[in-house]
């Protein structure tokens, strides 16, 4: 077989090929699925969040966006303005930790070595800071159902002051030294390039739909979490190449950056999660205070939150494009069914149709440039 058990992000792609020119190609996938879905209908609604982080792995808190609205849409919970504040700050370093290195590995795919190494070296500077604030590193599953596991910890504005100082430097650097190095273009303009009825046809989004020109972002036209209330652009390129792409996750760092900066200037004061029985779980101290509230945390920790009968769908702009959560109770502890939309695996069944009749190393360059993660293909 094409894989191993030990092996993470396995494809297989199976080729009809004329010399280097590719007659046909057929994405096989399903090398890395874990049944996620199934799962969440097996866990109580708090104990599935650890597994949303897992979806995208390179997504971080940004995965658990979509499904704890979700589940507070359902609920009727209303988070605090701090939550929401320290959500946006945590999915935008994420969003970056995606994008570095989605360019680095691009860079790498088209012959350059030396960038990944650097972005490597810029990724190990924003880890420290969510592991300094979150306790963990690429899995911190710290979103909770109305808010967070815990409030921001001392000097936290120091971490992310330093990371706002550090990489528009950088940026400069990887703009002037890889991204304008005529190799680098030689192999990415005009490469794997599809247009925006295309991208439309086959239900891309995120940043391979924003290449070809469409400037739809979930965060601007859906707002969620207070979005709304940030300054930020949503970059578009036009020529739907692998250049393009490369370029539109490069633009997306600076706004990402700009969006930090402005929950570091105007973070708000007040409570990190709602003060509500199924929001998870009334703070320890207090619970030392009054039976109810004792009782409250023992069976929100043991058995679960008992969500109402209903349903509800939230559409997330994650790292890599829109991801959509389809949730469904039937008042128990443990969802009815659970349905995730992710935005890779629509980005792999529209390979056929850009790749047909181009060569065999532009398969490659469009692989690189597509930002796809097998667990979020299959989950």
């Amino acid at each position: 077989g094409p894989n191993h058990p030990s092996a993470h992000g396995a494809f297989r792609i199976v080729l009809q090929l004329d010399g280097e020119e590719v007659k046909d190609c057929v994405p096989d996938i399903g090398y890395h699925h874990r049944g996620v879905e199934k799962m969440a209908e097996r866990q109580t609604w708090h104990s599935f969040i650890p597994y949303t982080d897992r979806v995208d792995y390179l997504g971080g808190c940004a995965q658990n966006m979509p499904y704890v609205l979700g589940v507070e849409q359902m609920a009727g919970i209303t988070v605090p303005d701090r939550a929401q504040c320290i959500r946006v700050m945590m999915s935008e370093l994420f969003r970056i930790n995606n994008h570095l290195l989605f360019i680095g590995t691009a860079i790498q795919d088209a012959g350059g070595m030396t960038p990944v190494f650097y972005m490597f070296a810029d990724r190990q500077k924003i880890y420290d800071a969510i592991e300094a604030i979150t306790g963990y590193r690429m899995h911190p599953a710290w979103f909770r159902i109305g808010g967070t596991a815990h409030d921001l910890p001392n000097n936290w504005q120091h971490l992310i002051r330093e990371i706002l100082d550090w990489m528009p430097k950088r940026l400069k650097e990887y703009h002037t030294a890889a991204l304008k190095n005529s190799v680098f273009i030689g192999r990415t303009r005009n490469v794997a390039q599809y247009d925006a009825k295309s991208a439309l046809a086959w239900g891309v989004t995120g940043t391979g739909l924003r290449a070809t020109g469409i400037d739809f972002d979930v965060r601007k036209y859906r707002p969620y979490s207070g979005y709304e209330n940030y300054d930020f652009d949503v970059p578009v390129e036009y020529e739907g190449d692998a250049y393009a792409r490369v370029m539109v996750h490069y633009r997306e760092i600076e706004e990402s950056l700009k969006i930090i900066k402005q929950c570091l200037d105007n973070m708000p004061s007040g409570a990190y999660k709602a003060d509500h029985p199924l929001a998870v779980p009334p703070p320890k101290d207090k619970t030392l205070q009054d039976i109810e509230t004792l009782i409250t945390h023992f069976l929100s920790v043991s058995w679960g939150p008992v969500m109402p009968a209903g349903e509800a769908s939230v559409m997330a702009e994650v790292v890599k494009g829109a991801s959509n959560y389809y949730l469904t109770s039937d008042k128990s502890t443990m969802s009815y069914r659970t349905r995730i939309r992710t935005p890779t695996f629509t980005h792999l069944q529209q390979m056929p149709s850009v790749i047909n009749g181009s060569l065999m190393s532009d398969l490659i360059i469009y692989l690189a440039t597509i930002d796809v993660v097998m667990a979020d293909v299959d989950r």
